[in-house]
C-alpha cells in the first residue's frame, strides 16, 4: 500500500508538471495577437492571462469528466499507465516549445493516454467512440469554424470602419482586444486546466482513492488551476512569437476578430464537454483573420510546419507513452528509469533553448526577410587607362588627387 501511495504521489506531481508546461506552451493562444499588435505589453499580458486561467479552472468540470471516465476504461488501468501517458505528453510539449510550434497540449495528453492504455490493457481499454466524437471530430471542425468566423469578422470590421479615423479605430480595437484576450484566457483555464483535473482524478480512481465516475475533488481543482496559471505567467515566448508575428501580420481589428472567434468556440465546446485544442482553435482564428484583410498575407511555410506538428502530436505522444509504459511495467526500477529519462530530457531541452533565447523584449521581432539590394551609385567617369582594363593598376587616391588640386 505504501508503494501505491508513493506512486500515486509521483503521478499527481507529474500531472501538475504537465499542467505547468500546458500553461507556458499555450500562453500564445490568449495573448500572442494582443502582444503583437501592441494592445498590451508582454509581461502585463501574461500576468493577466495567468490570473484568468486560474479563475477559469473553477467554472466547469465537464471536460475533466470526459477525460477521467470517457476516453479510457478506468476500471482496467493501473496507476503507472497514467504516469507513462504524462511522460509522453510532457516530452512532446517541450520539444514543440523548443521549436516554437503551437501544437496541441490536449492532443499530446490524449495520445499519451491512448498509447499507454493500449500497451497496458490492449485496444479494448480505449473507447473509440468517445475519441472520435469528442476528440478527433472537434479537432478537425474547431479550427475551421474559428477560422471562418475570424475571416468573416475581420472583413466586417474593416468594412464597417473603412470611413473611420484610423488612429481612433485602432485604439478602440486595441481596447476590444484586451477584453477578448481576457475571454480567451478565461476559456483556456476552463478547458485546459480541466484536462489535468481529469488525469489526476483518473489516477485517484486507479489508486482506489476515489470511486469510478467521481468528480474532481476541490483540492485537485485548486492545484490544477494554480499550476496552469504559474506556467502561463512564465510565458512561452517562443510560441507567442510564432503565433503573433510568424504566421501573419495582424492589425488590431484582426486581432480582436481572431480572439473573439476563438473564445466563443472554446467556451461553447467546454459547455458541451468537448475536450477542444485551444491551440488549434486560436491558430485557425489567426489564420482566418490574416486572410480577412484585403492584401493580408499568410506565411504558408509556417502554417505548414504547424499543420505537420498537429498531425504528429497524437501518434508521437502515443508512441513515447507506450514505450514508457513498457518500461514502467517492469516494476519499481522501470518507473525510476522513466522518471530519470524525463528529467534528463527536460533538462537537455531547457539547456538547448538557452542557446537561442526568446524573451519578453524580443518576442515581437518580425521574421527576417530578404534584404532589398541598395541602389548602386552611378559609375564615375573613367580614364582611358581604366577603359583599357587597367583600372586595378591605378590607385583611387591618385586618381582623385587632380580633382582636389583643380578645386584649390
Amino acid at each position: 500500500m505504501e508503494h501505491v501511495t508513493l506512486l500515486l504521489a509521483v503521478v499527481i506531481a507529474t500531472a501538475l508538471a504537465f499542467d505547468f508546461t500546458n500553461g507556458f506552451h499555450d500562453t500564445a493562444n490568449a495573448m500572442a495577437t494582443t502582444i503583437s499588435t501592441g494592445a498590451l505589453g508582454p509581461k502585463v499580458a501574461v500576468g493577466m492571462s495567468a490570473a484568468l486561467n486560474l479563475v477559469g479552472a473553477f467554472l466547469s468540470v465537464e471536460v475533466a469528466k470526459t477525460i477521467s471516465g470517457g476516453i479510457v476504461d478506468e476500471t482496467g488501468i493501473r496507476t503507472q499507465v497514467i504516469f507513462a501517458a504524462l511522460v509522453g505528453a510532457i516530452l512532446w510539449n517541450l520539444v514543440t516549445w523548443l521549436l516554437g510550434l503551437p501544437s496541441s497540449s490536449s492532443h499530446a495528453l490524449f495520445g499519451g493516454l491512448i498509447g499507454a492504455a493500449v500497451m497496458s490493457a490492449g485496444v479494448s481499454a480505449v473507447d473509440g467512440g468517445v475519441v472520435v466524437t469528442k476528440v478527433l471530430l472537434p479537432a478537425v471542425a474547431a479550427p475551421v469554424v474559428a477560422g471562418l468566423a475570424a475571416f468573416v469578422a475581420s472583413r466586417l470590421t474593416f468594412r464597417i470602419g473603412r470611413h473611420a479615423d484610423d488612429a481612433a479605430t485602432a485604439k478602440g480595437y486595441r481596447a476590444g482586444q484586451i477584453a477578448s484576450a481576457a475571454l480567451v484566457s478565461l476559456a483556456h483555464g476552463t478547458n485546459d486546466a480541466q484536462k489535468t483535473m481529469g488525469v489526476i482524478t483518473l489516477a485517484l480512481v486507479t489508486g482506489g482513492v476515489l470511486a469510478p465516475g467521481s468528480n474532481p475533488p476541490v483540492w485537485v481543482i485548486v492545484c490544477s488551476g494554480l499550476a496552469i496559471a504559474l506556467g502561463t505567467y512564465i510565458g512561452g515566448w517562443r510560441i507567442i512569437r510564432t503565433l503573433g508575428t510568424g504566421l501573419t501580420d495582424l492589425r488590431p481589428q484582426q486581432g480582436f476578430a481572431a480572439q473573439t472567434s476563438a473564445a466563443i468556440s472554446i467556451l461553447a465546446s467546454s459547455h458541451l464537454g468537448f475536450s477542444l485544442s485551444t491551440t488549434q482553435v486560436c491558430s485557425g482564428a489567426v489564420l482566418g483573420a490574416g486572410l480577412g484583410r484585403r492584401g493580408g498575407a499568410v506565411r504558408w511555410s509556417t502554417a505548414t510546419r504547424m499543420a505537420v506538428a498537429w498531425c504528429l502530436t497524437l501518434p508521437a505522444a502515443a508512441l513515447v507513452a507506450a514505450g514508457a509504459e513498457l518500461v514502467t511495467g517492469q516494476g519499481t526500477w522501470g518507473i525510476v528509469l522513466v522518471a530519470a529519462v524525463l528529467v534528463a530530457s527536460a533538462t537537455a531541452i531547457w539547456l538547448a533553448a538557452r542557446r537561442r533565447p526568446v524573451t519578453a523584449e524580443s518576442v515581437t521581432a518580425r521574421p527576417a526577410v530578404e534584404p532589398v539590394p541598395a541602389p548602386q551609385p552611378a559609375p564615375a567617369a573613367q580614364t582611358p587607362a581604366q577603359d583599357a582594363g587597367l583600372s586595378a593598376t591605378i590607385p583611387a587616391p591618385a586618381a582623385a588627387a587632380p580633382s582636389r588640386s583643380a578645386a584649390a
